[in-house]
């Protein structure tokens, strides 16, 4: 078996995640490639040397799976590298919520020994492309797991979003910006502006203003399989487009296309794992935390 380990920057109690992980893994003979950033975070505690990777495209063909090993933040990022390779992910979490990163820091032996025995459900979860016609983009086309978002740019003053679906006009949004999300991202930062959650296996997408001048405003569920098209305008020469962690600024006036991507990112749900068991963990459902 062929395992990529992925990750980012770790503070230094993490570390020792890490190393038991692919102390884990050898011990099973496992070939294991990893990071580039993360291999010289950790050479100085590990036993032998590990072939590295920089990008989907110098991975190996044979990858079996890509253990991603932080928080939500690093499975959104692997979600970027991957790409359309449908290599399966499991995320380890040595983060913080852990709603995409569902295995916790104690439980790597037994995840990998559930992975093994192929104890574990593959999950589907669409992601989003966005393009525009801004020619400083080189009409380059961009992904998200979790939302696309545009927003405001040094400066209080609201932006105008004029929408469309499937070139119909919807809305014209006097607000602080505007979130599309994937059914992912419904619990990311569609949540925290009075978004509704989606259950991962719902074909939709949420459109979920921020902080709207109308107060009649509210998110909006439409199909997944709806071609969206905002145009943005603004007393500022420019404005923020969010692909999850990834930020760009283009110039107002710009329109954005964005649609369902034509590919999903295969995510490893162990047995003991579900989605609704996560938001009863991490939104404390059913929990009395007064005293």
């Amino acid at each position: 078996m062929k395992i990529a380990v992925f990750g980012q920057a770790y503070k230094t109690e993490s570390l020792q995640y890490i190393v038991n992980l692919l102390e884990l893994l050898t011990k099973r003979l496992c070939e294991v490639v990893i990071f580039d950033q993360v291999y010289e975070l950790i050479k100085t505690s590990v036993k032998s040397d590990f072939p590295t990777f920089n990008s989907v495209e110098s991975l190996e063909s044979d990858i079996d799976y890509i253990m991603s090993v932080g928080g939500d933040g690093t499975m959104l990022a692997v979600a970027g590298i991957i790409g359309a390779s449908n290599i399966p992910v499991i995320g380890i979490n040595t983060g913080r919520l852990g709603f995409l990163a569902t295995v916790q820091k104690d439980d790597i032996e037994l995840a990998v020994e559930q992975i093994f025995k192929g104890d574990y459900k593959l999950i589907k979860r669409s992601l989003l492309e966005v393009s525009t016609n801004n020619k400083s983009t080189n009409s380059e086309r961009f992904y998200a797991l979790n939302e696309i978002s545009v927003s405001r740019k040094n400066t209080t003053t609201m932006i105008t979003i004029e929408t469309f679906l499937d070139d119909e006009f919807l809305n014209t949004y006097w607000a602080d910006g505007l979130i599309i999300s994937t059914p992912t991202g419904s619990t990311g930062y569609s949540l925290s502006c009075n978004g509704p959650i989606v259950t991962p296996q719902v074909q939709a997408l949420v459109i979920t203003p921020i902080a709207p001048h109308n107060l009649s405003i509210r998110p909006l569920i439409i199909r997944d399989n709806t071609k969206i098209k905002l145009h943005i305008s603004s007393r500022e020469d420019h404005f923020l487009l969010a692909m999850d962690s990834k930020v760009i600024s283009i110039s107002t006036n710009t329109e954005l296309y964005i649609k369902k991507a034509d590919f999903q990112l295969n995510m490893i749900e162990l047995n003991d794992q579900s989605f609704l068991k996560t938001l009863r963990e991490k939104l404390l459902w059913g929990k009395d935390t007064r005293n």
